[in-house]
């Protein structure tokens, strides 16, 4: 029997390119996206509406979900976006919305799914993270302190499901040339003073990252691994470097602190 795939935030970046390779390989894709009409007749899997921030809706979709389907295998949690700017000079609002979309929204989601894992005593979650949740870059703040915080929910969830067959698993991508960046929400009111020198260098140092960033084929290939993997891993930093960047974090900090300064200082 085929598995039967759900993927949140599939009308496009991560969430497109892997179901779209996902449903050429036999896999039944069910994706989401706020606006399923937009784009159901350009994807060839099938597209319900879902808006992660909104309770009603995900009640709604859970209830279109299994009457379309009765089988569930794979919850990838992929919906999220992002907001930049200096965390001094960013509003609470817009920091408060970030959680709501990127923490809240995946949790919600995830928890309108449990029983049905539960009760099937199988089932697997993958949620795309970023690397950016272990380092904290500079102008970041609040996306990374929402990545950080879905890291370390579903870190303790993924031992409360063991009992259940569930396997708990995280992908941190470095960039990755999807439309994430530039879709970015940036923090425009209240500027002070103090920092407009640094906002110019880490604005350039975040654009720079933006445009240099790989193909996210690498991602896509990690997320179809973790699918068919038996026993996958929790924590999956995929991109290069990514791998060395953690290793010089935890056993050269400062070598590593030194190199975050250095590539916002030199950004142009």
């Amino acid at each position: 029997m085929k598995k039967t795939i759900l993927i949140t935030g599939a009308s496009s970046g991560f969430g497109l390119m892997l179901a779209n390779k996902l449903h050429k390989e036999g896999f039944n894709v069910i994706g989401t996206s706020r606006q399923p009409e937009k784009y159901a007749r350009s994807v060839p899997f099938k597209l319900l509406r879902l808006d992660i921030d909104d309770d009603s809706s995900i009640q709604t979709f859970t209830q279109e979900l299994f009457a379309y389907t009765k089988h569930l295998d794979v919850l990838v949690n992929n919906a999220g976006y992002m907001v930049t700017g200096i965390a001094e000079e960013t509003p609470m609002e817009l920091g408060r919305q970030q959680f709501e979309t990127n923490f809240w929204g995946t949790v919600k989601v995830t928890n309108a799914l449990l029983p049905y894992f539960r009760k099937q005593k199988s089932g697997r979650i993958i949620t795309v993270s970023s690397i950016v949740a272990r380092i904290g870059p500079p102008n970041l703040s609040y996306y990374t302190a929402s990545k950080h915080a879905v890291q370390g929910y579903f870190k303790s969830l993924r031992f409360e499901l063991n009992q259940f067959n569930i396997k708990v698993s995280m992908v941190e991508p470095v960039w990755f040339k999807t439309n994430l960046g530039n879709h970015a929400v940036a923090a425009t009111n209240g500027s002070i003073a103090d920092y407009n020198t640094y906002r110019k260098l880490v604005n350039a140092a975040t654009q720079k990252g933006i445009d240099e960033a790989e193909s996210p084929d690498a991602v896509v290939c990690t997320i179809t691994r973790l699918i068919e993997a038996k026993e996958p891993k929790f924590s999956n930093p995929v991109g290069k470097m990514s791998r060395m960047i953690l290793f010089l974090q935890n056993h050269a900090p400062k070598m590593f602190e030194s190199a975050i300064l250095k590539s916002v200082n030199t950004a142009k």
